[in-house]
């Protein structure tokens, strides 16, 4: 329901809003902006095997890492400070990577991208969550940046592949620079300050225990989707629970926590994160599949690859209104409930795909993307709305840490799931057929001819067999989750923030 005493946002909240999806949008690309880019770095700066792989995911890293340290910190300095503050170093580092001269000085402009992107993200959320207190307003605009989040990872290969058609490899950094800018001169005019206005001390030790929670975690899930589970990444993920236990701890027994014990009085936020994990469980253990059928078993170039990953980006546009706009008629539980059965239903159809079904691969990832959305979206504005304005940045960063989260563990558990069946079909190949598709595409080249042919299609129909099943398994996670959700949140309405959330949100206002 809409809660008469918010202030209803005007033409300025949703043109600052469109502002905040810069950053988001930027933020999102660079997950994915070096896909095209790779070739001509290596050209370039020679870097090692060990070298190419941190410029890739030190990015990653630095951001997951930080984003909880960031989204405390923006509660106590002020969100708009330190969202400007995260600009204008992403786009000083963005400048640095695009002229990097050695691989060592481009994994370094990577971390600092990161570190600024773990400013950015849950501070753009957490204004959104601060400039829109209706409840309906709230929803449309969260729906929003969700559909923005989830379509810049998509534009990023493509952009990545446009820019480099006409310039060197360099440019696809240079493009953050005046997106930066501009967000450096409209947001001090549009967006005010928010801030917690009794935030007690900033609990420094928390900081490396953050850290060590997390990047032990999602490292660990990243290597085990690439190169299989090993004794070294099961004591990663092992290592990094303990220092989660250790976190959750001290989060419990300090007065000056960084993740406030309030933000868990609320039912919806921990049922929040949870579900948004699950979400991104499901889109990026997808794309961990949709992306090396269009390349490797349809053959198709990188560039043209990416322009055909646009095309769910269809289905997104208009899930996440669509969803909004049905949450304020019916209790959100059942259409959330709703997002994950359609979400099951686009990997019910991935499973059908064979080595020749272009358009049904779309169709069923278009379908998951628009359910996925709808969840993301919606349980986005459920924690966010459950949790105390003057919190917004923390409740925003747990968020976005459990969708990291998320996504690490879709790509480990379908892709090993998918890798084991890929394996299992080739079990009598070489060992390079039978560890990688990417290998038995190398293979069949080196081969050629009628060998070649046979390896190679030996080797697609093994992948195609494998994804169906990480497919299934989808289907059914994301069944048991849209059960889970109508039992959690059935009969939770919009909730109302409480009168002293509302006056904590204008004393911050008037910081």
């Amino acid at each position: 329901m809409t809660n008469p005493a918010a202030r209803l946002a005007g033409r300025r909240e949703w043109t600052a809003l469109t502002v905040l999806l810069l950053p988001l949008l930027l933020v999102s690309m660079d997950v994915s902006v070096l896909y095209f880019a790779i070739p001509a770095i290596t050209r370039e700066l020679d870097p090692s095997a060990t070298q190419q792989l941190w410029i890739f995911d030190s990015y990653a890293f630095a951001l997951s890492g930080l984003l909880i340290t960031m989204g405390s910190l923006g509660d106590r300095i002020g969100r708009r400070k330190l969202l400007l503050t995260g600009a204008a170093a992403f786009g000083l580092a963005s400048v640095a990577a695009a002229y990097a001269s050695s691989a060592e000085m481009l994994i370094a402009a990577r971390v600092l991208l990161g570190i600024g992107g773990a400013t950015l993200m849950p501070s753009t959320l957490a204004l959104v969550r601060n400039l829109f207190q209706d409840d309906r307003q709230r929803g449309k605009a969260i729906a929003i940046w969700s559909g923005a989040m989830t379509g810049g990872i998509a534009l990023g290969s493509v952009m990545s592949g446009v820019m480099l058609n006409h310039f060197w490899w360099g440019s696809v950094f240079l493009i953050n620079v005046p997106a930066m800018l501009l967000l450096l001169v409209l947001v001090p005019v549009l967006v005010p300050e928010f801030k917690d206005p009794a935030p007690g001390r900033f609990d420094l030790l928390s900081v490396p225990l953050s850290m060590a929670a997390v990047l032990p975690v999602v490292y660990g899930l990243k290597e085990i989707a690439a190169e299989g589970f090993t004794p070294l990444y099961a004591g990663c993920l092992a290592a990094g629970l303990a220092f989660g236990w250790l976190f959750v701890r001290r989060q419990r027994t300090r007065d000056d926590a960084m993740v406030s014990r309030a933000l868990f009085r609320e039912r919806g936020f921990g049922a929040g994160i949870g579900l948004n994990t699950i979400a991104a469980f499901a889109m990026m253990g997808s794309a961990y599949f949709t992306t090396q059928y269009l390349q490797s078993v349809l053959g198709m170039g990188t560039l043209e690859a990416a322009l055909w990953s646009l095309a769910p980006s269809v289905f997104i546009g208009a899930a996440a209104p669509v969803s909004a706009a049905l949450a304020q008629k019916t209790d959100r539980a059942y259409v959330i409930s709703g997002g994950f059965v359609l979400a099951a239903a686009g990997f019910a159809l991935i499973s059908l795909v064979d080595t020749d079904a272009l358009w049904l691969l779309l169709t069923g990832a278009g379908v998951l993307a628009c359910g996925i959305v709808t969840v993301m979206s919606l349980v986005s504005d459920m924690a966010l709305g459950a949790a105390p304005a003057e919190k917004a940045g923390s409740a925003a960063s747990l968020l976005e840490t459990g969708q990291e989260f998320g996504g690490a563990l879709g790509m480990a558990l379908l892709g090993s799931l998918g890798t084991a069946v890929y394996r299992s079909d080739l079990a009598g190949s070489e060992p390079a057929v039978r560890e990688t598709l990417g290998g038995a595409v190398a293979t069949a080249q080196e081969l050629g001819g009628a060998a070649g042919g046979q390896v190679l299609t030996a080797a697609r129909e093994a992948f195609v067999h494998g994804m169906q099943y990480a497919a299934w398994g989808g289907t059914v996670l994301l069944l048991a989750a849209a059960v889970l959700a109508a039992a959690l949140l059935r009969g939770r309405g919009a909730q109302a923030p409480a009168p002293a959330e509302r006056a904590a949100a204008g004393e911050a206002l008037a910081h």
